[in-house]
């Protein structure tokens, strides 16, 4: 188990990861299954005092480079294919990436956070992956590790350790994607996180996604946790 936060140093924040229409059934182009079943449980945890609470959003432009359309056949099959990309900051480094069907592209319905979800207690909203040239799949930074004005609107890890925040709670689409990339970028930024299990769900629920995405996490010294555990009491606590 991580480390224990003392109650006067303990300044949790909820990270709500991509709960867009494009990511939920039942027409969403890369819909999650049982994506849109968890918005209760995100609101119920929107409800708890929270020192701060941020949502994140893909706003991708039309010619995103994760999107299928955006290559040439015949290696362009979305859930099939992968691209190799560069670094526009530094052409030595490459990275491979999956291809997806294009989805939550700026301005569209698709890209819109689903109503089902309690915006009104969402303290900042920001969106990522704007660079047409770079895949970001965490709210921190893209596959690259950087973060820019041009790839997200606000810097996450900025706005965290501004507010003290201790302690950071992720939820949301996709577990073994945006999810697992938000978790990790928060640990290497020096939080205590967690992953609340009952409030995420994955492309992949199986031995490939999000059981693999488990066993990352847990290495990385990350716990995945019930809502009725400890953890949520010590939130529930500061009420």
């Amino acid at each position: 188990m991580a480390a224990a936060t003392s109650r006067e140093s303990f300044k949790p924040a909820l990270l709500v990861v991509d709960m867009q229409e494009d990511f939920c059934p039942p027409s969403g182009s890369l819909r999650v299954e049982g994506g849109r079943d968890i918005a209760r449980t995100i609101n119920s945890l929107l409800s708890l005092p929270f020192a701060l609470k941020i949502a994140t959003k893909d706003a991708h432009p039309q010619d995103h480079v994760s999107f299928a359309t955006s290559h040439s056949p015949p290696n362009n099959k979305a859930f099939e294919s992968f691209v190799k990309i560069n670094n526009p900051s530094d052409k030595t480094q490459s990275h491979e990436i999956p291809l997806w069907p294009a989805h939550c592209i700026q301005g569209t319905k698709g890209a819109e956070i689903i109503p089902e979800i309690d915006v009104s207690k969402v303290d900042e909203v920001i969106e990522k992956g704007k660079d047409s040239r770079l895949e970001m799949f965490s709210g921190f930074a893209d596959v690259f590790g950087s973060n820019s004005s041009q790839g997200a609107s606000q810097d996450l890890a900025a706005l965290l350790h501004h507010a003290g925040i201790t302690t950071v709670f992720t939820v949301g689409l996709a577990g073994d994607y945006c999810v697992k990339c938000t978790a990790l970028d928060a640990k290497k930024e020096g939080f205590e996180v967690y992953v609340v299990q009952a409030a995420t769900r994955s492309v992949d629920a199986g031995e490939k996604g999000w059981v693999l995405a488990t066993n990352e996490l847990e290495k990385a010294g990350i716990e995945i946790i019930s809502i009725e555990g400890p953890e949520m009491e010590r939130v529930r606590s500061l009420k």
